[in-house]
Order: C-alpha cells, then structure tokens, then sequence
C-alpha cells in the first residue's frame, strides 16, 4: 500500500505512536508518506519506503495566526495527487481529522477518491475535544471519516458518551518496538546514579499538570524516608520549574536528577527498579508500556486506559488518582528485593504482548477492510 501519515512531530504518545507505525509499515514494503511541519523526532533512519513532506506556514500581516489547517489540507491534496496515495491515516482529531475532510473535498471535485481513517489518541477527544469551540468540528470529522480507530476501549467508550458518533470505532492498541525498548547493560550507569545501591526510580512526561508530577515528587519523598532511593525525572514542560522547586522545599534534590527530554530513553529505563505514573487521565498509558518493555514494573492511577495496560498485583499496582499513601506502600512493596525480580518478569511479559509484530496486522488488515469499503461504495459504519 501507499500510505499517508498525518502527525504531530513531537515527543507527544501520537506523534510517536504514528511515527513508529510508519516505520513499522515501511519495513514490511508499504510506502508511507509523512506530513507535518516539522521531521517527526523518531523518524531517524533511511529506508526506501519513507517520505517526508513538510508543510509550509506562510506568514501574513492579515492573519494574527497563520492558518495550518488550510496549509496542511493543501498540502494533503498535493501529495495524494502527486504520489498516488491508497489512504492518508490521520493521527489525532484536532486539526488532522478536520483538514483531511477538506482535502478529501478537494480531491472528490478532481475525480480522486481517498479513503481517511482518523486514530484517536486521548487528548483530542478528553480534553480538546469536549472543548464547546471544537466539539461541532471534532464530531463532524470523526463522523465523514471512512475508519476510525481509538488506543484503548475506554477511550473508545468515552468518545461514543461525549459525540454524537455514528461510525465504528475499531479499537487497535498502541504498541513497542521490543527491539529498541528492551533492557541494556548498563551497569556503569546505574552505578554512577546509585553508587551505594540505591532503588532508581523513573518518570516520565511532558510535565503537564494532567501528569501530576507533583505527585511524582511526594511518592518518592515517601519512599526515601524509607530506604535509600533516587529519582530520575525525563521530559519538560510547564510544571517542570514547580517540581525543581518542590524537591528543594522537601530536601531530596540531591536524590533527584530532572534529565529533560531524551531520545534513548529505553537507556534509563533499562536501570530502573520502578516507574511511577500517578496521572490524571491516561487513554492508553504509551510511556508506561516502554518501562515494561525494558522490566520496570509500574505504579500508576487506575484511571482511562492504564487498567487495561496495567496488571493490579502482577506488573505493578493500581491506585486511586492523588491517592499518594497507596501508591508509596505498594512502591514500597515492589521494591522489596523479594518481591522486585518477579514483577519485573511479569512487566516484560505483559508488554511482549504489545509487541509491534502483533500490533502491525490489525492496522494493515484494517486499511485493507477501509480501502475495500470504500471502493465498493460503502463506509465503515456502526454496527
């Protein structure tokens, strides 16, 4: 197939989920096209099936903000024409889903027909989304989209609660490369962070308040009055400065280390004891499942998706979100050096089964299933 990607750029779950997809795709013979604004940051080596079309914003004094929905629809337009695309799967609702509607528009005045399947993410349909200024836009996208796929049954079930939606939404969890994400040897560097010993704790986020890094910070105080412990923080954001300055008022910032944000974050993660993730909504829980992926068992909120990640009692546990004395007695729990090497091996089975390899089929069975419906006249619609 030829495909096209429609992405954010950005460290964000979608961005990588869709840049990674592509990839995925391009290994196994598709030709897949991205289209952004700026080079996906996973988008890191050659092959001869990758394409990147950056979309130009041209600046106007009439315009107090350049207009990209209309700069991305043309640009969709020209590269379905150009490189004949079968499909342009659009990642995120809020502009993509609403812009490939347009270009789709286009391209049926020419006499070109091409199918559109929309995945949703989280954010896009939780928080954006419910939004009264984008709701109309939001429903109507996901409605004229010929497939529509979300990264967990709960984000699915709140979508149909929250739109009025009258497609199907096919639920296709997000997924690991156990190539990349696996544990490394790297001893020296977990001697270097605990030269006496100490249990490594990770986190990692945007540093939006939805992530409650503030809760992040409390839980490890917890945990340090305890045993000996060290926190390593990955990522930035808007409430990073709050955490910095948190640690300092609770006197752990000598056991804190706020690393910003990595691209080979699987190394940290592969010297890690336990990664905490005590976030306000997660629909799917993408940074979690790479700790797994590298033997980290993990201590979450048991909030949207991360149930269905998140074995209670086998790959970590599950608390109430903002529930910090739960979390740190089962961090505690985990920690225990009898207890520790079996959560771990449960954490890396579990995430064996979100593999790319078994991800990969139900996205290329479901293009096939799209492009089918579409050709003979019908879309995919609700059951």
């Amino acid at each position: 197939m030829n495909i096209g990607i429609v992405c954010y750029p950005t460290f964000g779950g979608s961005g990588v989920v869709a840049t990674e997809l592509g990839k995925a795709l391009a290994k196994e013979g598709h030709k897949v096209h991205f289209i952004t604004y700026s080079q996906p940051s996973r988008l890191d080596f050659l092959n001869e099936n990758l394409f990147y079309h950056e979309v130009n914003i041209n600046s106007y004094p009439l315009f107090e903000y350049a207009p990209y929905e209309l700069a991305l629809a043309s640009k969709m337009v020209s590269v379905v024409q150009n490189e004949k695309l079968d499909l342009l799967h659009v990642h995120y609702a809020i502009p993509h889903a609403s812009a490939a509607y347009m270009a789709k528009q286009i391209l049926k005045s020419q006499g070109i027909t091409i199918p559109v399947v929309t995945t949703l993410h989280g954010t896009d349909i939780t928080l954006v989304g419910k939004d009264s200024s984008y709701e109309p836009v939001v429903t109507f996208s996901i409605n004229q989209s010929d497939g529509v796929t979300a990264v967990s049954e709960d984000l699915r079930k709140e979508t149909y609660e929250s739109f009025k939606i009258t497609s199907d939404i096919e639920v296709i969890p997000n997924f690991i490369d156990l190539e990349k994400f696996k544990k490394q040897k790297k001893d020296h560097f977990k001697k270097a962070i605990c030269p006496h010993g100490e249990s490594l704790i990770v986190h990692t986020s945007n540093f939006r308040k939805v992530k409650r890094v503030g809760d992040v910070i409390k839980i490890f105080a917890n945990i340090h009055k305890e045993i000996p412990a060290k926190l390593l923080l990955i990522g930035d954001g808007p409430e990073r400065a709050r955490a910095e300055t948190c640690c300092r008022q609770m006197g752990i910032h000598d056991d804190v280390r706020f690393l910003g944000k990595l691209e080979a974050v699987e190394e940290v993660l592969s010297v890690a004891d336990l990664f905490l993730m005590p976030s306000e909504k997660e629909s799917f829980g993408l940074a979690a499942l790479e700790a797994m992926a590298c033997e980290v068992p993990v201590i979450s909120s048991n909030t949207g998706g991360l149930p269905e990640l998140n074995v209670q009692g086998e790959t970590g546990f599950l608390s109430a979100v903002g529930d910090i004395e739960d979390m740190t007695q089962k961090s505690l729990f985990i920690l225990d050096k009898n207890n520790l090497p079996v959560f771990k091996q449960n954490a890396l089975k579990r995430a064996k089964e979100f593999d790319i390899s078994r991800i990969l089929p139900l996205y290329e069975s479901y293009y096939q299933q799209v492009i089918e419906k579409i050709s003979s006249g019908t879309r995919v619609s609700s059951k």
